[in-house]
């Protein structure tokens, strides 16, 4: 900091030197006028007898050249001898003016630097960032404390006999600790319901009967419901969760999502763009971590020092179902309340085959965000309740239904 004040002031004097010298200072160098008027027609007078002399011109014009130029001198001479000495510049008001300029620059300068500066902040070199963001990730919360913090989150909707079978799989579960497919079903279930710490307790018991066998897809589950049960944030107990998915599979999505949320929510924004901008470029478009991506590294680039980042281009999503060629052909004829009906008569024909024969979660998604522009939040509802148990233990596929439940505007 003393360093910084030396360098400000000296740079704020500097500045105020080179004004009060320019308002201080004198007559010119080259005196009044009248006196460069004569120095030009006396330098006029010595060319005009130059070329005269080499028979550039005729004798006659020089001497009329000569006499006019001649003219001129004698009449600046005069001017400059009838002429008022100039007052020297440099006098009260000048000293007054110079005092108000420095004055200003000091007082503005400092007031600017209390306003928007930051005194008494060290500096915050590269290496001091760097040494903070890992000293944050080494003393950052556990998963308990954060849970802990976290408000109470009001039960999941589900309906009442789905819960009851998840509290005999419980029991069934309780009775038979060693069951590895009953954990599975559990922590599905469980995280289904919105219970995940029971649910990632259950996913924990499953890697552990699972040992050497466990595999990145069941680290990456317990990964996403510590995230989950901690509202988002990534616990030095999902961190080891992460490190495994790694060791088993490097490329894996959720595991490099979470681990650039990781470093964003540690102090290290350069580390976490890096990450997150060389998975957006490689996942396909249904992947469920491009839409969070795609949403906050804008923020995470210019928090990175990168402000001319843009986003690349979105590519191509799965084909979903929808009208053909003829559909779109024939509604271009229809009236709008003829229209309407037959989007939503294509709407519920696709609600009815999902609930029939199931289907991809973009298609749940879609069905969900159609729903919702033609106003029938209810009925959507009640499919999104149904698709978190469709979908329960799939936290890739959940995700891609859940942004449709969120474009009906029914999920966060």
């Amino acid at each position: 900091m003393t360093l910084f004040w030396i360098v400000a002031g000296a740079l704020v004097l500097v500045i105020a030197a080179l004004l009060v010298l320019a308002l201080l200072r004198g007559e010119r160098a080259t005196g009044p006028a009248e006196a460069y008027d004569l120095q030009v027609y006396r330098d006029q007078l010595r060319e005009i007898e130059r070329d005269a002399a080499r028979g550039t011109i005729a004798p006659d014009e020089a001497e009329r050249l000569k006499t006019e130029v001649s003219r001129r001198i004698l009449a600046a001479d005069a001017r400059m001898q009838a002429g008022t000495p100039r007052s020297a510049r440099g006098g009260g008001p000048s000293l007054v003016m110079a005092a108000v300029i420095v004055l200003v620059l000091l007082a503005g300068s400092a007031l600017i630097y209390l306003r928007l500066g930051a005194p008494g902040y060290g500096d915050l070199g590269l290496q001091t960032r760097i040494s903070a963001a890992q000293e944050a990730r080494e003393n950052r919360p556990s998963q308990s404390e954060a849970e802990a913090q976290l408000p109470e989150q009001s039960p999941t909707e589900a309906p009442e006999d789905y819960r009851a079978l998840v509290e005999r799989l419980r029991t069934a579960v309780t009775e038979r600790p060693d069951d590895v497919q009953g954990h599975a079903l559990l922590a599905r279930s469980e995280a289904a319901l919105g219970n995940y710490p029971q649910a990632y307790a259950a996913q924990r018991r499953l890697i552990t009967l699972k040992g050497d066998e466990a595999s990145a897809r069941d680290y990456a589950d317990l990964t996403d419901m510590l995230v989950l049960a901690a509202g988002g944030y990534v616990s030095p107990e999902a961190e080891q969760a992460l490190d495994e998915v790694m060791r088993r599979d490097p490329d894996n999505g959720v595991a490099r999502y979470y681990g650039g949320l990781m470093m964003a929510q540690t102090g290290r924004p350069d580390t976490a763009f890096r990450i997150w901008d060389k998975l957006l470029r490689e996942s396909p478009a249904d992947a469920p971590w491009v839409a969070p991506v795609r949403a906050q590294i804008p923020d995470l680039a210019y928090a990175a020092g990168i402000n001319d980042y843009e986003l690349p281009a979105a590519p191509d999503g799965p084909a979903i179902a929808g009208p053909g060629a003829a559909d779109v052909e024939a509604a271009s004829e229809l009236s709008a309340e003829d229209r309407q009906q037959m989007i939503e008569g294509m709407v519920d024909r696709l609600g009815a085959r999902l609930a029939d024969e199931g289907g991809s979660p973009q298609e749940w998604g879609q069905l969900l965000g159609a729903l919702g522009v033609l106003g029938r939040t209810e009925q959507a509802a009640e499919i999104w309740q149904e698709a978190q148990t469709v979908f329960a233990g799939q936290p890739e596929a959940l995700a891609i239904v859940r942004a449709g439940a969120a474009r009906a505007g029914i999920s966060k």
